[in-house]
């Protein structure tokens, strides 16, 4: 009786139960998953199981060689007694660039597949427990080992069992794009320092590939941190690559096998010692992967200093010039040198902190760049606070003294020294963001050195950007031609307040695209408060000027401010609930319409031999509005474009984004705006300048196709 009641539960079991079900575990920066491809497993049959790792943003985790640093995922199996686990199926990894160094990863989402052999003694009606014991590896501004321990209920099943509802096309599009050999021969030739592999097929044929690379499974094979230089022949391809530790003292392996990425395509190759094969030798090179890395160090400093200058004519720094205004009209009469000086010092500081951050992020793995502090919403939310705070002061509503050292346009204004250190801290931090010509490469090869090196570049940079201010300041005829100090200063001041409510309104812009509405009415809310404070504040000064107390009133004061700023720094923003599409917000009629970039949509587009058109572009970044405005909106652009029949991608790094991010540094670059043309059919991106018009553009066009 009781085997009867046993068996007639197994059978309702499998005929009600919904299948497999996935098993998960959460940590702070990783949800780690155990899914499988099927809602059951036939006896004799192989089963797909994957573990899936989900990284928080920012974070990567690492392919079976993580390259110059890292950890590979690791599997182990509890399986029930003739089940058999195979080796993962690992996916195409990225490259994770981290200064002189390179990593192979994923970032997000990590799906690795595993093959498992039912036995074909496996009785339908049971239930096999699977476990994977996972050990991990995940990178952002540190590094966490993680672990997780996950179990997943497998229903054997007579017959084919049904794909999984949720994970069975994942696991189906997984497998379908997982490196293959793809019928191509490869062979190396080892040279002294280089290694030269040589891949020819049908696969390859006729192909003018703009991203090719090569991952070796051996960690020693190459110098990762190296570029790979590439020549296209007929049939095939031919990579030069800097040897690495696996050729020391005159030995060479027997084989060098990898994965060969050509346009987000992935093959297997297993390459033996020999001459190239038929169609590999080179008709022409394509651009190295990390083209910055060319510069030297004497040119890059050079383009440094120059963009430095360069950066003080971009729209980027309009807002900030009333500050740079008060400040020279302030010191016209004595002290001049002192507050250059000063400038000067704010400039070089602020542009060093910042490289160290970078410096230190990209060392960790995390995928930011130039103009990253305007990507969080509460750093977006705090500097429009000091926009108006700084208004506020100039308009005359209250007094910064020398006792109350908060703002640095009020302090300028009133011949204060912090006060100029203040103005260069806050006119990089606002201007910063948007890079110059010249500029960008430099930075560029600045993250792919050395720290001194890399510091030495940026405070380049610093120098140029604050010269034309302390040249002046030095400068006696310059000067004099200042009008003496006087009663026309305060007109002067309060008229230059307005560029400042400007800077404070375009900021709320900018945090209107990271944020929901409940964000952007706590900063209006917090902009509300703080004015309210300032004005407690100028009715305690006037009110201790005429010989009264005013210590109630600064205490109220001070208790406004610190709930505005208090607000604002600790409030959580949401993204907003309506994706961005990237696209300009209003673009006008027969304007360019721009789609959402992707590695996936620019490989499909130029695949299909059409000229692409990409936008790096940010709403923090002014002169990437300014060419928005100017030259995309324009219709005659637009008709350029559907001449040509090309395309048109926007890649927006308004937030955080790290295939922009990889992108750019595919480039040589960490900043926007860049614009890059791919022509129609074979060769690499032409890089259009940063400040664009509409002739430039429907040139670039009518050259492109």
């Amino acid at each position: 009786m009781f085997r009867l009641f046993a068996a007639a539960f197994a059978l309702a079991a499998t005929l009600f139960a919904p299948g497999a079900r996935a098993a998960s575990d959460t940590t702070p920066h990783v949800v780690a998953r155990l899914v499988a491809q099927t809602t059951g497993a036939a006896p004799g049959s192989t089963v797909y199981v994957a573990v899936i790792l989900d990284a928080g943003s920012g974070w990567h985790t690492y392919w079976r060689n993580p390259g110059d640093a890292g950890e590979a995922t690791r599997i182990a199996w509890s399986l029930p007694g003739g089940w058999r686990a195979g080796d993962i199926v690992w996916p195409a990894p990225h490259r994770l660039p981290v200064g002189p160094i390179m990593n192979y990863g994923y970032e997000g989402r990590a799906l690795l597949p595993v093959p498992i052999e039912v036995p074909a003694g496996a009785k339908a009606g049971q239930a096999a427990t699977l476990t994977a014991a996972v050990d991990y590896l995940v990178c952002a501004q540190v590094c966490v080992p993680g672990s997780a321990r996950l179990s997943l209920a497998l229903p054997v099943v007579a017959g084919v069992p049904a794909a999984d509802p949720r994970w069975g096309p994942v696991l189906a599009s997984a497998l379908a794009d997982a490196p293959k050999p793809g019928g191509l021969l490869a062979t190396f030739h080892p040279a002294p320092g280089k290694l030269t592999l040589a891949v020819s097929g049908e696969a390859l044929a006729g192909g003018a590939p703009s991203d090719v690379y090569f991952y070796p499974y051996d960690d020693q094979l190459i110098d990762h941190g190296k570029p790979q230089s590439v020549e296209r022949g007929p049939r095939g391809l031919t990579l030069t690559m800097t040897q690495g530790a696996a050729f020391g003292a005159g030995h060479a392996p027997a084989q060098a096998s990898g994965v060969l990425v050509v346009d987000a395509k992935a093959y297997e190759v297993t390459a033996t010692q020999g001459p190239p094969p038929a169609g590999a030798a080179g008709l022409g090179t394509l651009t190295p992967q990390r083209p910055a890395a060319s510069l030297g160090l004497p040119l890059a400093v050079a383009s440094a200093l120059l963009g430095g200058l360069i950066l003080n004519l971009m729209p980027c720094v309009f807002p900030i010039l009333s500050i740079k205004a008060a400040a020279l009209t302030g010191h016209a009469g004595g002290g001049a040198r002192t507050q250059g000086l000063a400038f000067m010092a704010g400039v070089l500081i602020t542009f060093l902190a910042l490289a160290g951050v970078l410096i230190a992020a990209r060392a960790a793995g995390s995928a930011i760049g130039w103009g990253f502090q305007l990507q969080s919403p509460w750093v977006v939310a705090v500097l429009a606070l000091v926009m108006l705070g700084a208004a506020l002061n100039l308009s005359g509503l209250f007094e910064v003294g020398a006792s109350v050292q908060g703002l640095g346009a009020g302090l300028a204004a009133r011949g204060e020294t912090l006060g100029s250190v203040l103005t260069g801290v806050l006119a990089v931090v606002v201007a910063a963001p948007c890079t110059a010509p010249f500029m960008g490469p430099a930075l560029g090869f600045a993250l792919t050195q050395p720290p001194a090196v890399a510091l030495a570049v940026f405070a380049a940079l610093g120098l140029g950007f604050a010269a034309p201010f302390t040249l002046i300041a030095f400068s006696p005829a310059l000067m004099r031609r200042l009008p003496r100090p006087g009663a026309w200063m305060d007109g002067l001041k309060k008229a230059l307040a307005f560029p400042m409510y400007a800077a404070a309104a375009w900021l709320t812009w900018v945090l209107a695209q990271q944020t929901d509405p409940a964000g952007l009415a706590r900063l209006l809310a917090a902009a509300v408060v703080l004015a309210f404070a300032a004005w407690l504040f100028g009715l305690a000064q006037r009110r201790r000027a005429l010989g009264g107390r005013g210590v109630v009133l600064a205490l109220a004061a001070a208790a406004a401010l610190s709930l505005s700023v208090g607000a604002v720094a600790a409030g959580r923003y949401a993204p907003p609930q309506a994706a961005q599409a990237g696209t300009p917000a209003a673009a006008a009629a027969g304007a360019l319409v721009g789609a959402p970039w992707s590695p996936e949509a620019l490989a499909s587009l130029h695949a299909a031999g059409r000229p692409v058109l990409v936008n790096f572009t940010a709403a923090w970044c002014v002169t990437c509005q300014v060419n928005e405005r100017v030259a995309f909106s324009s219709p005659e652009v637009a008709a350029a474009q559907r001449r040509a029949g090309g395309a048109y991608l926007v890649a927006d790094w308004t937030n955080r984004n790290a295939a922009i991010a990889k992108a750019l540094a595919d480039q040589g670059r960490i900043g926007v705006p860049l614009y890059l043309l791919y022509p129609k059919g074979a060769g690499a991106p032409k890089v259009l300048p940063q400040l664009l018009t509409p002739a430039i553009l429907v040139r670039a066009f009518e050259e492109a196709g």
